[in-house]
């Protein structure tokens, strides 16, 4: 046997793996983790590495092979478990164990440490003022001015004397050769952490609050490591919850990582932590200094801390005593790497607490369908929290039909219910958020008379729009010509929609001359804490109107919002994504619910053109129930996850004619491995942009009702892949149950 071992992790030396036999007196001792000690180099000089596979091959020249000394002692635990974690990744999600090790070992080159220099004066008080008059004496200027200001302080920071009093290095050096000073450094951690002190509030929880927390309580106590799904309507408390269950964690010695889904929500949800857990709580994201960053790596792996708070990277912080991941708005997609391995945060964080022995609370008001589905079956816990923290009633939603306005004559993106309801909060000095759902915007076509959308008459997704006039599906390749006028209602109002935050803030400034106005999205929030100055300007009422994409409908809670407008409900309810119909629920809900969460009731307007639509209606019911049963009917009828589960392998390469071969191939060898029909294979099509940088790009996507069995369909491929030239061309990669189309 041998086995593949990467050194010094530490030193970032992840570029490659080395093969090293396995002595017969190690056998069956060596897991994928194990840290082992290595002969390495030309001296053969004793290193530490970690194995990352094992062989029944060997790769290189047989007398070339170097033997492992023994299993090391005092092993790093976390990073062997990272390892082991990577492996996971690997076998789950495709890609090479080099990518998967560096995304769980994000350990960079050492930042240089922040150090807190201080001089400190050696001499006694007579013995100083005596040395004083012998530097003046002297005429040693710079001398006397550092010596009669340490009489003064005995300390003074060492920043403060080279700036303020203006005294050279050479200076301070010469006077600690005489004993006249000591230069102390003490090494300090960067903080990014900036606190606006305010005292944690006592909190009274409701019975629902309280049964979860004792649920969860009493499962922890008994060594009961489950999975569980905080189910809250908006409002309902849940990080609250959160905070208590985390608590329990601490108190029993052990770490926790809460996951949230992008940095626009940091700021409230770190302040809260924060007023809880003082200084025992940091954050992880990547806005941060790369100082930053080490530093709050390196104080997890010391213990420095307990919570670390952040964005799905978060995940991999090197906490020796793991007891809980959460996952907060656990629905959103951006849990989902983009990059290989293409990891689901949620998946990879139940694989850590099994290796760990942890638990993870999953919290969403509007749970994803994959996640529900499990609750029911009885592989998630599911914990209820069905009214509002402070027992408010859930807002008052209207919805409007935009087709009705088109035909009343009006032209603009305010419906005339929007622009009476703001006029009144105006006039009552209360807030408003205006939604543009620009999420999941994908070309989609529709009448602007009747609200028909173009779809796949296959797939049961909307057509995307393509030069030359073309709709097209991105599952199947369905492809179809563009028509004039819409097939159902001879209307010639087709089109796609076309507004952004910036056109919405020009008509706002338009019609409300007066009101003040702030936007929020990419544009806004470019520097490094964009997203804090803009909310916390909101939070103080600096203004009465937040206009804003999807970034502002999270998490955030501002008591005198009583308002919300959601522009354009269709824009995600008709992108080319099986998908579609959860986002756009979860987005109109979510939106919804930052309405009417203080002492004021609230009202939120729906703007669409497909009301009649069974999520806007479960949306403006704020009904998950009643959403879901129709959504899960539809996923087990077309077959999509979590009724069945699907596999999209993209293929890229530069020369078009290989790429089509090469899809060619990949699917006949697909299709001889799937001797018992047991897979549904489809492609390999265009997807949505066919090229990118002169780089062409095909899809195939494989579905089975089992995940195990795409893992094992993937395997295959990949050795195929391995063995045959023809690919060494063609850049390929796995994705399972893709969250947004390639």
């Amino acid at each position: 046997m041998y086995a593949d071992i990467i050194i010094d992790i530490t030193h970032e030396k992840l570029d490659k793996v080395f093969q090293y036999s396995i002595p017969s007196k190690l056998e069956g001792m060596l897991n994928v983790g194990t840290e082992v000690c290595v002969p390495f180099g030309l001296g053969n000089k004793e290193r530490r590495g970690y194995v990352v596979d094992f062989s029944n091959e060997c790769r290189y020249e047989e007398s070339k092979i170097k033997e492992i000394i023994r299993i090391a002692e005092e092993s790093i635990a976390i990073e062997g478990r990272m390892v082991a974690l990577a492996a996971w990744m690997k076998e789950h999600y495709g890609g090479t164990m080099i990518q998967a090790l560096k995304t769980v070992l994000p350990v960079k080159r050492q930042a240089k440490a922040k150090v807190k220099r201080t001089i400190r004066l050696l001499l006694e008080e007579e013995a100083g003022k005596e040395r004083l008059d012998f530097y003046l004496h002297k005429n040693q200027k710079a001398r006397a001015r550092l010596l009669a200001a340490l009489l003064d302080n005995k300390e003074i920071p060492y920043e403060l004397v080279t700036g303020k009093l203006n005294i050279a290095a050479n200076v301070i050096r010469a006077l600690e050769g005489q004993g006249v000073l000591a230069l102390e450094e003490e090494h300090v951690y960067r903080n990014p952490i900036r606190v606006q002190e305010k005292a944690a509030k006592k909190l009274e929880y409701t019975e629902e609050q309280r049964n979860a927390i004792d649920q969860f309580r009493k499962d922890y106590r008994e060594g009961i490591r489950e999975t569980y799904l905080v189910h809250g309507v908006t409002g309902s408390g849940k990080t609250e919850v959160y905070m208590e269950m985390i608590a329990d964690v601490i108190a029993s010695g052990r770490q926790a990582i809460l996951l949230i889904p992008e940095i626009a929500l940091t700021y409230q949800i770190v302040m809260r932590f924060y007023r809880r857990f003082g200084e025992r709580v940091s954050i992880m994201n990547s806005r941060l200094s790369a100082g930053e960053r080490y530093d709050q790596m390196m104080r997890a792996k010391n213990g420095d801390i307990d919570v670390m708070i952040g964005p799905r990277s978060a995940l991999f912080t090197p906490f020796e005593h793991l007891g809980l991941v959460v996952i907060d708005e656990e629905h959103e997609s951006t849990y989902k790497s983009e990059q290989i391995p293409r990891y689901h945060a949620r998946e990879t964080a139940e694989a850590r607490a099994r290796m760990e022995g942890a638990s993870v609370i999953l919290g969403s008001a509007t749970p994803s369908v994959d996640s529900y589905y499990r609750a029911l079956q009885g592989k998630y816990k599911l914990l209820p929290l069905k009214n509002r923290a402070m027992l408010q009633k859930l807002p008052f939603v209207y919805t409007v039909d935009l087709r009705e306005e088109l035909r009343n004559g009006n032209r603009s993106i305010i419906s005339g219910r929007l622009r009476e309801l703001m006029e009144d909060r105006l006039q009552k000095r209360e807030q408003i958020m205006l939604f543009i759902n620009r999420r999941g915007y994908a070309g989609f076509i529709s009448c602007r008379a009747c609200g028909h959308v173009a779809k796949c008459p296959h797939c049961d997704v909307a057509l995307s729009s393509h030069k030359g006039g073309r709709l097209m599906c991105h599952y199947c390749g369905y492809e179809e010509t563009l028509y004039e006028t819409c097939p159902k209602c001879g209307s010639k109002h087709i089109g796609g929609f076309r507004a952004g935050t910036q056109q919405i803030e020009e008509v706002i400034q338009k019609e409300f001359p007066a009101a003040k106005a702030l936007r929020m999205d990419m544009d806004t929030t470019r520097e490094k804490d964009g997203h804090e100055k803009i909310l916390s300007a909101f939070a103080n009422e600096e203004a009465d109107i937040l206009i804003g994409t999807q970034m502002i409908v999270k998490g955030h809670d501002f008591p005198n919002v009583t308002l919300v407008g959601i522009l354009a409900a269709d824009v995600s309810l008709y992108a080319d994504d099986y998908r579609a119909g959860e986002r756009t629920f979860q987005l109109l809900t979510q939106a919804a619910g930052r309405a009417g969460r203080g002492e004021k009731s609230g009202e939120v307007v729906i703007q669409t053109y497909s009301p009649e639509h069974y999520c806007v209606e479960a949306a403006a019911r704020q009904d998950y129930e009643g959403f879901y049963e129709q959504e899960i009917n539809y996923r087990e009828l077309m077959g999509y996850p979590p009724a069945e589960q699907l596999l999209a392998v993209l293929l890229t390469c530069e020369d078009e004619g290989l790429l089509d071969k090469g899809g060619y191939y990949l699917k006949e060898y697909a299709n001889k491995m799937n001797k018992r029909s047991e897979y549904r294979i489809i492609g390999p099509a265009a997807p949505y942009v066919g090229k990118i940088n002169d780089i062409y790009r095909k899809i195939i996507y494989i579905k089975h009702e089992k995940y195990g069995m795409l893992i094992d369909m993937k395997n295959q491929l990949e050795r195929y892949i391995e063995i045959n030239e023809g690919f060494h061309n063609i850049r390929i990669q796995f994705d399972f149950n893709p969250i947004n189309i390639f």
